[in-house]
């Protein structure tokens, strides 16, 4: 069967194309649910018309691209159009137009026919970004969406995400039937950027991901008295401002200790005035870690950390749970075929690393399907930024080893042992 080749420069120039559509002069504005997102789908979908492929929206909205093989047990590749306001023209869409150029290499190559069956999945609202519940479509398809807690959510209009998503054809009552999508999945596939500076630091185009952070979210409310700022001299205020500031300082140096990350991004006080002392200050706390023990142990002292501070400060200190998500460990068997293809593509370079951001891949082990993730090396480490960028010589060992991974699983699915370990053209 003679080889066929992927195109790289294509996915490059797809990639502007679809950011010259859906992009203002502050950044993509894909957000899920909007005309924007609608309006790069349906461009997306006229990509798809040029494939011998299946196409269907399921019941939560995810879509889906379907080149049926000789063997009903499926590859799917996948990733998110959505972006945040404001976003980059990499962040979610490189995933899903590198497997399109992946989708394309194997129907050339197989003749419309692949020895297993080959899926592209452009999941719906990934990023949460209009009513803050991230994951959507796929903890939907890993019968992981709880339908009572995102049935009350509204974005910041009063809109109800149930009437949003109504609009796209999507009942949130019946998202889960989606499950059905990955009843003969086996192996699961997502290229991404890093969204962080890990490889860059390196010097390293490309990386295989281990897994992804544990993330432990939680609001610290410190309670004080609130008083006038001229009228209490320093020694005698109980300032919940101060003990949450003493509380981020903490955080950051039992992060450090530990290995993990630990971010307070939101602060809010009250009353939120210039002239007086903080009564009132809640503080979000979120913490990760790729090792749960480590993550439990993290949070642990920023419990007791807190309980001190507010000790200290004559404040109160409670706690409110916002979202906990374990570790996730990608499959050992995938993680070695996507290391061995980024050395294949890169001089025989490469590095292991976890994600500390979420992404779709970790609902897809959530729900047994084995799953590996590929990073490519973000400059400076930026994302969810209009200046988010990867150089164009990545991006083009990026699709390449993307294909060479694609092209491992499918002859490890079919049975070929040897040809799963070896270079493919």
């Amino acid at each position: 069967m003679a080889a066929a080749s992927v195109h790289p420069e294509r996915t490059i120039a797809e990639l502007r194309e679809l950011a010259a559509l859906t992009s203002d002069e502050r950044g993509a504005q894909r957000v899920a649910w909007t005309p924007t997102w609608a309006q790069a789908r349906a461009w997306f979908r006229a990509k798809l018309d040029e494939l011998p492929v299946q196409v269907e929206q399921d019941e939560a909205g995810n879509l889906w691209a379907t080149l049926a093989g000789d063997a009903p047990q499926a590859l799917v590749m996948g990733s998110h159009l959505d972006s945040v306001p404001d976003g980059g023209w990499l962040d979610g869409c490189l995933g899903v137009l590198a497997g399109l150029e992946v989708l394309r290499r194997i129907s050339a190559q197989y003749q419309g026919c692949p020895p297993v069956t080959v899926r592209l999945v452009d999941w719906a609202d990934e990023e949460g970004a209009r009513f803050g519940r991230s994951l959507f479509g796929s903890s939907a398809v890993a019968g992981r969406l709880n339908v009572a807690w995102v049935s009350r959510l509204v974005d910041t209009k009063g809109v109800r995400l149930v009437d949003a998503v109504r609009e796209f054809g999507v009942a949130v009552e019946t998202a889960e039937q989606a499950t059905r999508q990955i009843a003969h999945a086996r192996a699961y596939l997502e290229l991404h950027i890093e969204q962080g500076p890990v490889l860059e630091s390196l010097g390293l185009p490309l990386g295989a991901v281990i897994g992804c952070y544990g993330i432990e979210r939680h609001q610290v409310i410190f309670n004080g008295v609130a008083a006038h700022a001229g009228g209490f001299p320093m020694h005698l205020r109980h300032d919940a401002f101060l003990s949450a500031a003493r509380f981020a300082l903490a955080v950051r140096e039992i992060a450090k200790r530990h290995g993990g990350v630990g971010t307070n991004g939101r602060v809010r006080n009250a009353p939120d005035i210039p002239t007086a002392v903080a009564g009132e200050c809640a503080i979000t706390l979120d913490m990760r870690h790729i090792d749960p023990q480590r993550l439990q142990t993290m949070l642990t002292e920023a419990r007791a950390a807190s309980e001190q501070i507010a000790s200290e400060e004559g404040t109160t200190a409670s706690w409110r749970t916002i979202y906990q998500s374990p570790p996730q460990p990608f499959d050992p068997t995938l993680i070695e075929m996507c290391d061995a293809a980024i050395r294949e593509v890169n001089v025989g370079r490469s590095h292991r690393l976890p994600s500390g951001p979420g992404h779709d891949a970790i609902e897809m082990a959530w729900a047994g399907v084995p799953t590996a993730m590929m990073f490519v090396q973000s400059v400076r480490g930026l994302s969810h930024n209009r200046e988010e960028d990867t150089r164009a010589e990545h991006l083009v060992l990026a699709v390449r080893a993307f294909d060479r991974l694609a092209e491992k699983v499918i002859a490890w699915l079919a049975g070929d042992q040897r040809a799963a370990g070896a270079a493919t053209s």
